[in-house]
This record gives C-alpha cells, structure tokens and sequence, in this order.
C-alpha cells in the first residue's frame, strides 16, 4: 500500500467507536421494531420504515458527538447522512422484507438485513460525510 491509499484509512479508534455504535443501534432498532410490530400494530414494512428514521436521526446524533467528535453540529452533514441512509435503508428495507416473505422471522429477517446495508454506511460515513483531512500528523473532520 503506499502512502497515499494509507493515508485513506479511517482512524481505528474511529472505526471501533463505529462499530460499536452499529451494534447500540442493532439493539435500539430491534426493539423499536418490536414495539412497533406488537404493540402498535403497524404492518412490518411501515414500522421497518419508521424504526429505520428514528433510529436515523438518534445514530446521527451520537455519530456526530462521539464517534467522530465533531465540534459542531452541520445541517450539511445531516442532510448528508439522510441521503447515505436512505441508500443503505433501501437495501435493508428490501432484504428485511424479502426474507421475512421467505418464511423468516421479521426480527431475524431485519438483522440479517443489516448486514446488506453495513458496508453501504461505512463507506459513505467514513469517505463522504465524515471526510478527514490529514496534514502534518493532525486530523480534521471535513
């Protein structure tokens, strides 16, 4: 690799703060759809819709102040990151919806499906939203 493409490499403190901000979220969305599906009995593909935004804005927030430890808020960034979602959402809708058609479980069927949608997130996340600048041993999100 030279120099260039290492420079690329997203922080691994970054990234672990990611990751485990992934899995809160699996949990959180899991058990918004949950509440959703059994207790305010919306159809499986509304409320896969409505945890998805919730859980959208929340895991925005939490991006913003820990994983990344931005400074200050961006309604660009916000904007940026709604596009992003509503990419990987469409793949996750999808896969969550077809396999629970295929005789799955909704709440299996929605976190396999996550695993569609990850790599869509990491990219746009780390490379486009989150965009680092690196000069002289420093690290400035964009």
């Amino acid at each position: 690799m030279n120099d260039t493409a290492l420079s690329r490499v997203p922080p691994l403190d970054s990234i672990a703060r990611w990751l485990a901000s992934g899995l809160i979220f699996l949990g959180i969305n899991t058990g918004v759809l949950y509440l959703a599906v059994q207790f305010l009995r919306l159809a499986v593909p509304v409320a896969t819709v409505a945890s998805a935004e919730v859980c959208t804005i929340l895991r925005f927030l939490l991006n913003e102040i820990w994983v990344f430890k931005t400074r200050k808020m961006s309604w660009l960034r916000l904007w940026r990151y709604h596009l992003a979602n509503a990419v990987a959402l469409v793949v996750w809708w999808i896969a969550t919806n077809v396999l629970n058609r295929l005789g799955l479980n909704y709440i299996f069927s929605s976190i396999l499906a996550v695993g569609f949608s990850t790599g869509i997130s990491f990219t746009t996340n780390f490379f486009w939203i989150w965009k680092t600048k690196r000069t002289a041993g420093h690290t400035a999100a964009e």
